[in-house]
């Protein structure tokens, strides 16, 4: 009989997912997302269009369609507490409780945690809920800070003294938002994203990859969702040692197994972004699902049979030796509407003239006559996978100049200009 697999979310996450999952021929796929995805609904034998927080509707649509497990894209379902509902329903989630969410969708709860049990990486940092207090405090500071709204912020919420505003702007913003905030000290470093699959007690790593979170080329402008990303052929990050990253991964057990100490079990994907720092890698935050758009060049690397990885993480039984990924290098660079994120320009018609070897992944795009049209957010992503990043860089590169139309993407991703600035700012702050 098929296995029957529901994927939540209609992202390039999901995309990429969906298409892993449909390596296995006796996988069949289902799929709740707020707007239909061409690329996930081509994929699926059937699918809902409805919010994904809507968690009764996702629930009965999962029940209806007798589904044995679901892998939860986004976070805010983790957060309406939709993995909690699908399980007392018997359909395996591949994605945490609401509370073992937390990790992700409450800032305070989780620096609290790291705080009380002792887990390494965690920077200094204070919890506000009143922003005249914040404000005092930031007053009496000495230094920049980061700002960091404690609820869901889509990736973007999260700004840093220094680099977009002066200390009085950072109170405005705290202002604005409400006053729930965590103030932390400004991690000076290079960054680095460590993703591990977890089945409640084993944690398997994936490669390193670095994210682009800034709108335009040279990390200059407003943080977005994410432009773009990139592996190496090594899975490691020339950045990043051996001790560095033995670091960070002992952290993310420390933190499921700080966790299961209280009675919550962590199962699905856990996404640590660590500051690798002078002093070794600091925790920036933890994501309680894949990041997007990393799940698109890990997926898109993984060999091993990802409905075989589902089906082990809801018996709790994921060994190392069942998850394996190419020894190659990836790029992913994300198209999205001019404009974007503060003023995207929508309903543009764009033309893709030529992929080539490129992997395509869609996100928020819809597909009129055999037409696609750009939305708000990120339109589509082409990773190109290659024996060196080089290689791969221009395979990603050459199908994102393909396309016509009102768009835009960083052309600057995965270039070894931008590695060689990384590895020279890492040997200057460790000297």
């Amino acid at each position: 009989m098929a296995m029957k697999i529901l994927v939540v979310g209609g992202g390039g996450r999901e995309h990429a997912i969906a298409e892993a999952l449909s390596r296995n021929g006796n996988c069949e796929l289902y799929a709740v997302m707020g707007k239909k995805n061409p690329g996930i609904a081509k994929l699926c034998k059937k699918y809902l269009i409805n919010s994904e927080t809507d968690i009764n509707a996702a629930a009965e649509f999962a029940y209806n369609n007798s589904i044995e497990y679901a892998v939860i894209g986004p976070e805010a379902p983790l957060e309406a507490g939709i993995s909690d509902l699908l399980e007392e329903k018997g359909i395996a989630c591949i994605g945490p409780s609401r509370m073992a969410a937390r990790l992700e969708t409450d800032k305070a709860f989780c620096r609290n945690m790291m705080e009380k049990h002792g887990v390494a990486g965690c920077p200094l940092y204070r919890v506000f809920h009143d922003a005249e207090e914040a404000a005092l405090f930031i007053r009496s500071y000495d230094g920049d800070l980061a700002v960091k709204p404690i609820g869901l912020t889509g990736g973007k919420g999260v700004k840093i003294m220094g680099e977009h505003f002066d200390a009085e702007g950072a109170i405005e913003y705290i202002t604005e938002i409400g006053g729930d905030v965590v103030l932390e000290e400004r991690l000076i470093g290079e960054e680095f994203t460590l993703m591990a699959f977890v089945d409640g007690t084993h944690i398997v790593p994936m490669p390193l990859v670095q994210d682009h979170k800034r709108a335009f080329a040279g990390d200059v402008g407003p943080n977005t969702g994410g432009m773009g990303s990139y592996t190496m052929p090594d899975h490691m990050m020339p950045f990043v040692t051996e001790e560095d990253y033995d670091k960070a991964l002992a952290i993310m057990e420390d933190v499921v197994a700080s966790l299961r100490s209280e009675d919550v079990i962590y199962r699905g994907m856990l996404y640590g972004q660590f500051m690798n720092t002078s002093e070794g890698p600091k925790v920036i935050e933890f994501n309680a699902r894949f990041g997007d758009p990393e799940a698109m060049n890990l997926l898109t690397l993984l060999s091993s049979d990802l409905c075989d990885i589902v089906r082990k993480i809801a018996e709790g039984r994921l060994s190392q030796s069942d998850v394996m990924f190419e020894n190659k290098a990836t790029v992913c660079k994300y198209l999205v509407p001019e404009g974007y994120p503060d003023s995207p320009n929508p309903g543009d018609l764009i033309t893709i003239k030529d992929a080539g070897e490129a992997f395509s992944y869609y996100a928020n795009v819809t597909e009129e006559d055999n037409n696609l049209y750009t939305q708000t957010s990120r339109t589509l992503a082409f990773v190109g996978m290659a024996d060196t990043l080089t290689e791969a860089e221009k395979i990603a590169e050459e199908a994102a100049a393909s396309v016509e139309g009102n768009i835009r993407y960083r052309t600057d991703i995965g270039t070894q200009e931008v590695l060689d600035k990384r590895i020279a700012h890492m040997k200057e702050i460790r000297q």
